[in-house]
């Protein structure tokens, strides 16, 4: 296994993706509190913190299932981050016999089309490469980073940004992923566990359009985190991790719509 990881704790496994242009360390407020009860795997997406750079296509769900197997886990409960959050919802529907629970935070989704102003954003950034600076700058301008810079993450989230961008640039020799087919997006009725949806509420209108497509999951609950932002992992982290540790043991009375 190439793909770098971190196991903390002992008890029934908890996987952990993080969101794209950060590393795993964003998970640095909640594993310490779900390691308590749970195994819990973080681990760098390729390409990302400590993880080799792609030099081919890469499926973020086929490195997941190879982790999996290299740690020789048959069924797991998947906590997925943006990017993270679509990757393992991709995951339970293409291997569903290994998931046992699924939470998705602020996740993106597998063929949904996103808004005519979250592209222009989008478009606006990327017009910067290879300048990485300005890339940084712009990327985190997002009103959707506006909760967090503001915040005693920023010069962290800053550095894990930089890094990233920078080995793009540097060490990627292929910027394809590879995602199943059909998209998620319509199949999200076909996901049989446990789900749980948290997102926050300074956000892209986007987010609220997928979270509607996420009603079609049948055993699925939702969590609004009032204050957060795309990073409410990092500056709501205890919050968050307490709605996943009643998730994880089974508490009806968690969620809010």
């Amino acid at each position: 296994m190439d793909l770098y990881y971190e196991i903390q704790g002992e008890g029934p496994p908890i996987v952990m993706l993080h969101s794209p242009g950060i590393d795993s360390r964003e998970w640095r407020e909640i594993v310490p509190v779900l390691a308590k009860s749970w195994k819990v795997i973080t681990y760098d997406a390729r390409g990302i913190g400590r993880s080799p750079a792609p030099q081919a296509p890469t499926s973020l769900v086929e490195d997941l299932r190879h982790l999996l197997e290299h740690l020789g886990l048959k069924r797991v409960t998947l906590v997925g981050h943006s990017m993270g959050g679509q990757a393992v919802t991709d995951f339970t529907l293409t291997y569903p016999s290994m998931v046992e629970r699924l939470v998705v935070i602020a996740p993106a989704l597998t063929g949904y089309t996103y808004s005519q102003e979250f592209n222009e954003w989008m478009a606006e950034v990327n017009s910067y490469a290879p300048d990485v600076e300005k890339l940084v700058d712009q990327s985190l301008s997002g009103l959707n980073y506006r909760v967090t810079m503001a915040s005693s993450h920023a010069d962290f989230v800053r550095e894990m940004t930089t890094r990233y961008m920078t080995r793009v640039f540097t060490e990627w020799k292929s910027f394809d992923v590879i995602w199943p087919d059909p998209p998620a997006i319509r199949r999200l009725e076909d996901i049989a566990v446990n789900t749980l949806f948290i997102h926050g509420t300074i956000e892209w209108p986007d987010m609220l359009n997928i979270a509607e497509h996420y009603r079609r999951v049948p055993a699925i609950r939702f969590v609004e985190i009032e204050g957060g932002d795309h990073y409410l992992t990092l500056t709501h982290g205890a919050e968050l991790a307490g709605y996943i540790h009643k998730f994880m043991q089974g508490e009806q009375e968690i969620a809010t719509d």
